[in-house]
This record gives C-alpha cells, sequence and structure tokens, in this order.
C-alpha cells in the first residue's frame, strides 16, 4: 500500500499488517474486515468501507479507480484536501483509492487510515478477481464485444428502463452476407479476421449510449437506447455502408463483404424475446429482398 499524497505533502509509509493499536482498536479492524468480506460487489465494499470509517477519519468523499478493468467509482463531493494511496497486495496493483475533505488531514488520522486500509485490500482483491471472471464470461473471446450472455442481460435492464420511463429502444440485428461460402473459400482464419473487422467497424460507428454484442456466429446486435424507428434504421444504414466501403486485409488477401440489416423498436409490453423475434424477422426480409439492404420490422 503505497501513499501518493496528501494536499501535497507525501504520508510516512506503514507495514500493510503493522498494527500499534489498543486491543479495542484491534477488534475494530477485524470486525470491519468481516463486514468488507461478506460482499464481492465492489461499490458496496467501498460504499460500507467509507461509512464505517466515518467516525475515524471523517471525510466527504472517496473515489476509487481501476484502470485495467476499467472500474470508476465515486461517492460524495470532491474537497481540496486529499489524501490518496496505490492499493497492493504482493506486488499485485488493487487500483488507487482516494479520500478528501475540506480541512487538511492530521498526521494521526493518516496513520489511522493506513490502519484501516489493510481492511480493505483482501476484500477488495476478491471483489476485483470475481469481477473479471465475471466480464470474461460476458465477453466474446474473438472480437472483445459483448456476447449473448451479456445481451440477455443488458436487454432485460434496457427495457425495463425504457417502459418505465416511457422511452423508445430500438434494436439493429446484423449478419455477414454470405459468410459461410467466405468460409469455404479462404479458410476460417480469414473468417475471424472479418468477424473482428466487422465488430470494430460497428463498434467505430455506434455512439457512446449504443451496445454491441455477438450474438452468435456471424451475427451481431446492437442495441440503442432512446432512439426511434427513423434513428435506428439511420444509424443501421450508416453501419451498412461502412461495412461495404471496408477493404478488409486478412492474410494478405483484401476481401470485400457486405451485411444485412434487420431493425425494431420497443412495443408497449413487450420483452426482449419478441423485440428480438421481430428484427430478426426483418434481418431475413433483408436476406430475402436480395441482402445488403435494411429491413424494418413491421
Amino acid at each position: 500500500m503505497s501513499p501518493i499524497s496528501n494536499s501535497g505533502n507525501l504520508v510516512p509509509l506503514f507495514e500493510e499488517n503493522t498494527f500499534d493499536e489498543t486491543p479495542m482498536d484491534v477488534s475494530h479492524l477485524l470486525q470491519l474486515s468481516n463486514q468488507l468480506q461478506t460482499s464481492l460487489d465492489i461499490e458496496s465494499i467501498l460504499t460500507e468501507f467509507s461509512e464505517n470509517i466515518q467516525s475515524i477519519v471523517t471525510h466527504g468523499h472517496l473515489s476509487y479507480e481501476h484502470e485495467e478493468q476499467e472500474i470508476a467509482f465515486s461517492v460524495g463531493k470532491n474537497a481540496r484536501h486529499k489524501v490518496s494511496y496505490r492499493l497492493t497486495v504482493n506486488d499485485e496493483i488493487l487500483g488507487t483509492l482516494l479520500i478528501s475533505r475540506r480541512r487538511k488531514f492530521k498526521a494521526e488520522e493518516c496513520r489511522q487510515l493506513e490502519n484501516l486500509l489493510c481492511t480493505l485490500l483482501y476484500p477488495l482483491r476478491n471483489a476485483l478477481l470475481y469481477h473479471s471472471a465475471l466480464s470474461a464470461a460476458h465477453k466474446d473471446p474473438l472480437t472483445g464485444i459483448g456476447n449473448r450472455a451479456a445481451l440477455n442481460e443488458v436487454l432485460d435492464r434496457e427495457i425495463e428502463l425504457a417502459q418505465r420511463h416511457q422511452r423508445p429502444l430500438g434494436m439493429i440485428v446484423i449478419d455477414i452476407d454470405h459468410f459461410k461460402s467466405i468460409n469455404d473459400t479462404y479458410g476460417h482464419s480469414i473468417g475471424d479476421c472479418l468477424l473482428k473487422a466487422m465488430a470494430n467497424c460497428a463498434d467505430n460507428t455506434i455512439r457512446l449510449s449504443d451496445q454491441l454484442f455477438r450474438y452468435g456466429g456471424e451475427e451481431f446486435v446492437v442495441l440503442l437506447p432512446e432512439t426511434d424507428g427513423k434513428g435506428v434504421k439511420r444509424l443501421a444504414d450508416r453501419i451498412r455502408r461502412n461495412v461495404a466501403e471496408m477493404d478488409c486485409a486478412c492474410e494478405g488477401k483484401h476481401i470485400k463483404m457486405t451485411a444485412s440489416f434487420g431493425v425494431a423498436t420497443l412495443r408497449k409490453d413487450e420483452d426482449g424475446k419478441a423485440l428480438f423475434a421481430r428484427a430478426d424477422q426483418a434481418l431475413y426480409q433483408a436476406k430475402k429482398d436480395g441482402r445488403n439492404c435494411t429491413r424494418i420490422a413491421k
């Protein structure tokens, strides 16, 4: 555990398991450690940690970042005086924790805080391992985008939000044209290259609020929150044109491809299965109409 700064001044280092406390203080630390280990949710652990240390080190803001896992958490309002720590266990980086408030931190408070942070390290490490495993289970290993399991989870949440707030939700289903023939002609390694190119093209075309998933095989799905039918169709056509204009260089070969698109928008009281079925039916119509086109669900 390495202190980074305390309002611009370095904070003295303390060994991870050094406790110069009274028996009652040690009891408090053990109790806090046990409480933090009851959850594998990073936000819950950090929130409970912040609430439990308030009586010892008063603060108005706590934030945490783990760059590699793309985790950022913040509670409270950031203030002028800060103390931050780079958290590690056996040279394993657990991220950076920052605590701030309006008045300066005293040396005794920093010492207390560093002892308290020792209770956070292993619960946080376990939660990070769980988060990493969960992310891997929801990620397509070839393209790096969300997989079908991730789609099912996100779709339920987006439908619930759309229906609760009476906002539109759009879906695009994409299928690469003649993909079996591409695999048969060039081989599966070329096919994998084209799948990655398709994912990159779609991901670079959609908005930050949209979400892209690989449904399976050569089929992809885009969810578009707060987007009406015209907006969904417009984005689908933009992706379609960008795909057709790509010159995919795979193993020294330059290959062109096209894709067909089916689009739908959420109906009142419709579930995810029904929404996907209508978008998929529109995709089938696009293929029937000659491919490399977009069709709207009835």
